[in-house]
Order: C-alpha cells, then structure tokens, then sequence
C-alpha cells in the first residue's frame, strides 16, 4: 500500500463549507495524472453532496499551481498521440467537473497558477489572487497551445485579452488579472485571502443553495457556446453567447417561474415580508 499523501485533500465542515487544497507543494501543485484524476474524483463526491454550499479552491506551500509537472510533460513527449489524447481529454474531464459544480466555487491564489493552473482559476465561478502572484498562459513557448483550459479562460477575460495572452505567453500579476477579469478580487497577501474566504462563505450562506445552482446553470445556458460558432450570423454572432430571440425570452421566463413556484422562492418571499432570515441562512 502506498504511504504517498493524497495529491488533492478534501476537508467539509459540519456546515457545509468544503475546502479542496492542492497537495503537491514540492512540485509547486502542478498537474500530473495522479492530482488530475484525484480532483475528479473530488469534483464527482461534492456534485452530490447537497449540504455543501461552498467550495473553496487552494494551494499547500508556495504556490497554487504551476501548470503541469515536468515529468508528465516528458511521458507525454515520449507517448503516442491517441495516448495524449487520453491524458488531455482526462483533463479537460476534470475542468468540466469543476466548472459544473453546483455550488459557489472559489478559487484562492497566491504564488503562481500557470497555464493550467490559471485554467483551475478560470473554471471557477469566484476567484482572490494575492497581488503579487504570477500567471501566465505559457504553452506556446513549448510549442504547445492552452487548449483544454481555453473555453474557461474565454468565458473569464473574453477572446481578444485570450489571443493576447495565449499567443505572447506574457506573464501578469494578481493586479493585472483583475483588470482583465481572470479574478474579480485582489489582496494583499494571505490574511486578505482568509478575509475573503469568510466573506464569500457569508454571501454563499445568505444564498438559497437550490437558486445558486440554477443562476449557474442560467449563465451556462446563454453563454456556454460563445467560445463556438453555432447557428450564428452577422451581426448576431459578434454578441457572446444565444441570440435573444423568442426562445431565449420564453425559456429565461420559464425558469425565473419555475423559481417563484418553489419551495426557495416561496421561503425567500415569505422572509423578505416577514423581515426574517430564511431557512437557508438561519
């Protein structure tokens, strides 16, 4: 039996607040098989756990993520192309995970999160970055291209700041990646990060956990094809996401109804008047 530690830890409090941390400070947390695999699986455990509210992404040691693991990259240079289709395709497997989660998912940076690494920030539906930690998307400077991590960071910072960015491998600052949207908040250094941890717990708390996960699946809905070209035309197809058309309003209607008619939105109204905390805050 292996004594290895777990390349990725999972801690849930009794309140539903669960903590996935990285854990692979020697390699700095970067990816191999094992650490993919590993948050896979984690991802598939809290898709069902439904008294979480909360999920919070991190790093042991000194830095978040720093893309992937040398010795994975050599096995994948000496390996065939189906071979490394698999080994991408577990990847980007994993990212969806993420992605899908119906709960807040926070990611917390410090360090460096590099080319996957800033892709594990993208897939996130939050994201604080310590000021001073590094990103960069770097795989065109080995010849390679981001494109597993790519239809996330498009959602997060928009095509044009991604074709920068992917095409120049230029690094950038906590700062910097929230002025291009990769992360909305910046700190200073990791007491901020604590800050906003409990800050977002409180925001996630305050929220119904039925209604989180339908305004996600919303956003997903009317913006998940904006990194493709589907049914699209001019000039309707420079506007991220669905066109706005008859069906667009008639099923944005439907789940907003669907909402007011269960039992979230009923609780919800009945506090707002009752000028009461709702069941889900309580």
């Amino acid at each position: 039996m292996s004594l290895a530690p777990d390349p990725a830890i999972l801690d849930v409090s009794p309140d539903g607040v669960a903590v996935i941390t990285l854990n692979r400070p020697a390699k700095r947390n970067a990816f191999d098989e094992a650490l993919i695999t590993n948050l896979s699986e984690l991802f598939e455990t809290l898709k069902g756990a439904d008294h979480v509210r909360v999920v919070f992404l991190r790093g042991a040691g000194e830095s978040f993520c720093a893309g992937a693991d040398i010795d994975w990259m050599r096995r994948g240079g000496e390996a065939s192309e189906d071979a490394n289709y698999e080994d991408a395709l577990n990847l980007a497997r994993m990212l969806r995970h993420l992605h899908d989660l119906p709960q807040l998912t926070v990611a917390l940076v410090h360090g460096a999160a590099m080319g996957g690494g800033a892709g594990l920030v993208a897939a996130c539906d939050v994201a604080v970055a310590v000021k001073d930690t590094k990103f960069r998307f770097s795989e065109v400077r080995l010849g390679l291209t981001p494109a597993t991590i790519a239809p996330y960071v498009l959602q997060a910072i928009g095509p044009r700041w991604a074709k920068a960015l992917f095409a120049t491998g230029e690094g950038f600052d906590g700062e910097y990646a929230e002025k291009i949207g990769l992360v909305q908040y910046c700190v200073e250094d990791q007491e901020g990060l604590i800050a906003m941890m409990k800050h977002l717990t409180g925001l996630a708390f305050a929220a119904a956990p039925g209604a989180v996960a339908d305004a996600k699946a919303l956003v997903r809905y009317l913006v998940d094809d904006a990194t493709r070209v589907r049914n699209l035309v001019l000039p309707a197809q420079l506007v991220p996401g669905h066109v706005i058309d008859d069906d667009v309003m008639k099923e944005t209607a439907r789940r907003i109804a669907k909402r007011r008619a269960s039992a979230e939105g009923k609780e919800g109204l009945a506090a707002h008047l009752e000028k009461r905390k709702p069941e889900w805050n309580s």
